[in-house]
Order: C-alpha cells, then sequence, then structure tokens
C-alpha cells in the first residue's frame, strides 16, 4: 500500500524514521506523467510489501517539502534509507528499470 503524505509531520514519522528503505512519489494530479507512473509504483508496492515501504507526496498541497528536497520536475521519486535520500530517479520510468533501482538498494 501507498501512504499518502499529507505534511511534514507524515512525512517525518512516515519517511525519515522509516525503519526499511521507502521510495517517495513527489506528484501532482495536473501531472500526466505522474498519473501514468501511479499504477506502476502501485504493483511495485505489493511486490515489495514487508521490504520496501511506498509514500507519495502531492507537490501542490506540500510545496516547502518539494522544495526542501530540490524536487523541481515531476515525477520524482527520491529513495530514503536511514532517513536520507540516496537515490533520486526523475521522470516515468518503466517498471523494470525501477525495479533494478530498488533491487539495488535492498542489495546494497
Amino acid at each position: 500500500m501507498i501512504q499518502s503524505i499529507l505534511g511534514e509531520d507524515d512525512f517525518k514519522t512516515t519517511v525519515l524514521q522509516s525503519k526499511s528503505p521507502i521510495i517517495v512519489d513527489f506528484w501532482a494530479k495536473w501531472c500526466a506523467p505522474c498519473l501514468a507512473a501511479a499504477p506502476v509504483l502501485e504493483e511495485l508496492a505489493k511486490e515489495y510489501v514487508g521490504k520496501i515501504g511506498f509514500a507519495k507526496v502531492d507537490v501542490d498541497a506540500n510545496g516547502p517539502l518539494a522544495a526542501k528536497y530540490a524536487v523541481t520536475s515531476i515525477p520524482t521519486m527520491l529513495i530514503f534509507q536511514g532517513g536520507q535520500p540516496v537515490q533520486q530517479i526523475t521522470g516515468f520510468k518503466p517498471k523494470q528499470e525501477l525495479k533494478k533501482a530498488l533491487d539495488g538498494i535492498l542489495e546494497g
């Protein structure tokens, strides 16, 4: 399941304090590539349950959070580990490319 981040407090507890790696999708409702990425991320969330967490940040509702992590294009996916961003993926990517990145984090 993908957790929706509603603000800084949610981000802190869901992402920064996560014991496992977590991929955060910075997106917006009006962004066509973001909407195309959503079902791919849903599939991956099911495949990686218990291994990697998944969260979404609406950049329109959370502009300061997007700015804090220098998100200038969407969709941007940041993979966090130990409370720090360790990898950034910008733009729509096919499922296999995202799997490769996630598997690399798990193997890392």
